[in-house]
This record gives C-alpha cells, sequence and structure tokens, in this order.
C-alpha cells in the first residue's frame, strides 16, 4: 500500500511553465494535523506566472526537472494566527434562527454564515464570512469563534506543476487559495465533539421503506470520470494487493482498477440486479443496512472495506461503522468516498444542510464516535478539468469534488 499521489499522473515540467513553456496546472496540496487526524486537502488552479507566487514558494520554477515543491508554515505565516479578539459572545437572541422560510438551530461545533449574525454587540472588524459556535450557555448566550478554522495551526504546502487540458482558472493569490472554502472545517473545535445530533438529523424527505425506493436498478453514474479516476487511484493506493474486500452499499461498479484483479471482492447493497451486473465482485448480498445494520459475515473477515458515495444514506451509520470495525481484520482500513451529488430523497437531512467539509466531519465523527479506528485521516481534492465530453461540461468547468476519510482497525 503506497501514500497517495493525487497527481501523480498529471506532472507537469519546469522547462514547460510560465516563463519557460506551458505546464497549465498547478496542483495544490494543504497537509495539517487535528487532534483527530492528518488532513490532506488537494486543490487544482491555473499556473501562476512565477512572479504571482507568494516569495516564499517562488522556488517552483527552479532548476530544469519536473516543478515540485515542499514549504512548511508556521501559524500565522500563511493566514493570519488565532486571535483572542475574534472569539465573542453574543445574546442567543441574535443568531437568525429564521432562514428561507425554515428554521435553524446553532449547534456547537458547526458553522454558519456571518449574516446569521448580523447586528449582533462585539462583532470583531472585518469578521470572515462564516463563523464558528464554541458554546451555548444555559440562558441561550453564543459563543462562536470568527477565526479561520486553521488558525493557530502548523501547515505545510505543495506545489506541483501539472499537464491539464483544459486548464483551470487562476486565482490572485495562490496561498489564499489553498485555505479558502473549506479545509479546517473538517475537524473538531479543540478536541470538543460537534454536535452533528440534535434535532432531527437522520430524517429524510422519503421515509418510505428502502426496498421499495431502490427495488427498480440504476445503471448510471454518480460522479464524472476525473472523479471517478481519482476514486480508483485512491483504492489502488490504501487497498492490499491480495485479500478480502467489502464493497459496502456496492452497485454496478467498484471503483477498483485492473491491479485489483488479486482481491475477492464482496458486494454488500440494495438491488440485486445492480450487483449481478458488477463484474468485480465474487460474492454478492442484498441487505438493507438502514433496516438492519448488521453484517453476515463472521468476525475479523476482512482486509478492506470500502464505501463509494453511499454514506449520506445511512440512518444508524456509528451501528455499521462498529459493525465494520468488527469484520475488519486489525489494521485493515475502511475508507469513505464521496462527492457532492446524491439522491435528495433518500439522503438524510443533516447532509444537505452541511458545508462540503462539514460533511468530511461528520464522517470523522462516525469513525470516532464507533471506536476502534486508528491513523485516522481525511482528504479532498477538487478543480480538475471536468471532462469535456460530460454532459454537465457546458455548465461545469470543474470535475466533480472527491472527499475521502479512512482509517485502520485497532
Amino acid at each position: 500500500m503506497q501514500p497517495f499521489d493525487p497527481f501523480d499522473d498529471l506532472a507537469g515540467d519546469v522547462s514547460r511553465a510560465p516563463g519557460g513553456g506551458t505546464a497549465a496546472g498547478l496542483g495544490i496540496g494543504l497537509r495539517w494535523h487535528s487532534v483527530e487526524a492528518a488532513h490532506l486537502d488537494s486543490r487544482v488552479l491555473a499556473c501562476p506566472p512565477p512572479d504571482a507566487l507568494p516569495p516564499a514558494l517562488r522556488g517552483l520554477f527552479d532548476g530544469d526537472g519536473p516543478g515540485a515543491l515542499t514549504r512548511a508554515f508556521d501559524p500565522g505565516e500563511l493566514l493570519p494566527d488565532w486571535q483572542e479578539a475574534r472569539m465573542v459572545t453574543v445574546p442567543g437572541g441574535f443568531f437568525r434562527r429564521t432562514q428561507a422560510r425554515s428554521r435553524v438551530e446553532p449547534r456547537v461545533g458547526r458553522f454558519y454564515p456571518g449574516l446569521f449574525l448580523k447586528g449582533a454587540p462585539g462583532l470583531p472588524p472585518e469578521a470572515p464570512t462564516a463563523f464558528r459556535v464554541t458554546a451555548i450557555a444555559g440562558d441561550g448566550e453564543i459563543t462562536v469563534d470568527f477565526n479561520h478554522p486553521l488558525a493557530g495551526l502548523p501547515v505545510d504546502l505543495e506545489l506541483r506543476l501539472l499537464d491539464l487540458v483544459p486548464p483551470v482558472e487562476a486565482p490572485a493569490n495562490v496561498g489564499r487559495a489553498a485555505v479558502t472554502n473549506g479545509p479546517g472545517m473538517q475537524a473538531r473545535w479543540r478536541g470538543q465533539p460537534t454536535d452533528f445530533y440534535s434535532g432531527d438529523p437522520f430524517a429524510r424527505g422519503d421515509a418510505g421503506p428502502d426496498a421499495e425506493f431502490y427495488a427498480t436498478p440504476r445503471l448510471v453514474q454518480h460522479i464524472d470520470d476525473t472523479a471517478r479516476d481519482r476514486i480508483v487511484r485512491l483504492y489502488s493506493a490504501l487497498l492490499p494487493e491480495t485479500g478480502a474486500v467489502l464493497d459496502l452499499m456496492s452497485s454496478w461498479t467498484s471503483h477498483l482498477g485492473p491491479e485489483a484483479s488479486a482481491l475477492r471482492v464482496a458486494g454488500l447493497g440494495m438491488n440485486a440486479e445492480e450487483l449481478d451486473a458488477n463484474p468485480g465482485l465474487q460474492e454478492r448480498v442484498v441487505h438493507d443496512l438502514n433496516s438492519d445494520p448488521r453484517l453476515p459475515w463472521p468476525d475479523a473477515h476482512f482486509d478492506a472495506v470500502i464505501c463509494t458515495v453511499s454514506v449520506e444514506y445511512l440512518v444508524r451509520p456509528v451501528e455499521v461503522f462498529r459493525e465494520v470495525r468488527r469484520v475488519l481484520r486489525p489494521g485493515g482500513r475502511f475508507v469513505i468516498t464521496f462527492s457532492n451529488r446524491w439522491f435528495p430523497p433518500k439522503a438524510i437531512a443533516l447532509w444537505g444542510e452541511l458545508h462540503e467539509f462539514e460533511r468530511v466531519g461528520l464522517v470523522l465523527e462516525f469513525f470516532l464516535e464507533a471506536g476502534g479506528f486508528g491513523a485516522l485521516n481525511t482528504w479532498s481534492l477538487r478543480g480538475l478539468p471536468r471532462p469535456p465530453q460530460d454532459p454537465y461540461a457546458d455548465r461545469l468547468a470543474t470535475s466533480d469534488p472527491v472527499y475521502a476519510i479512512w482509517g485502520q482497525a485497532m
């Protein structure tokens, strides 16, 4: 099992970079650690001219070989350091609970748009567009954190020149682009569990039996070719070369590459026709995890378990995660992947309420609450060009994002 490099097949050459050639893309990897896990947030941008990079990163274009650069940043270098002044306590009545005809309640650990506190006293100047609730007092007072979710943490920034056609757009500030719109939101606040469970988070638009909803086979792809290819590559890096693998919530494809031919793959899904159409499965089981989260295999039966673009449909996820831990051999990985597309009638209500990076935090919380997993990792990839033949290519310039969380059975 090799470390996963999301850009391993896309490397460009420094001789073809701006100022010396035609390299089109810039791959950014942001590595950081929380109390709970290791994190890698990857993003793709158009390759900027050398003088558009911060001075600490301009060495990317030095030399004659493939362009790659890693720089470590202490807290306060890449983004403003954590500041106590950006922690604010306001009366609960200033939290705007009515939003677009729906009721929104503050939850500890969750993020909300800055407009939800518009007009509240004591807000910091130039408050960012989002804040995190860190405490709710018995009298309703709410303490919020306006700091960037990565503030106070050291981070490593990795840059890679990439060959991409068509190229993607470049922001004015590469360093800022690496940390905006999500990275950091997947971690707990100071190790405190995030409140994902208050209210009715596992309600669904279609509360009818899942067996009826999935009775008709859906032999369709749910994410674009580029996103599927990245998932295949991720699984190739994280799964063993041989052994038994469970494809949880499986369908007509298991997102496993040719090198997985030595694996014995069992598929558990909701539709027999979909499972029968999957040529990579040696065992097929139709089973409704929402009705019965128990897995029909003995303890320590599998070397790895994968779940692809399906975790958002589980209404008893922690029970399922505990079952996955039971059927995994010690050291075996459980790998969850998803994107930003799903069937709304059957996805849990909470899923649609969360920022995409908070969804990563939700799945990470499932791992932590289930227990028995170590070496937890999260990973994200955004910004690769959408395949030109994709039916949404005329409306969406970039590929579907990919998010992954994995841990090892202890």
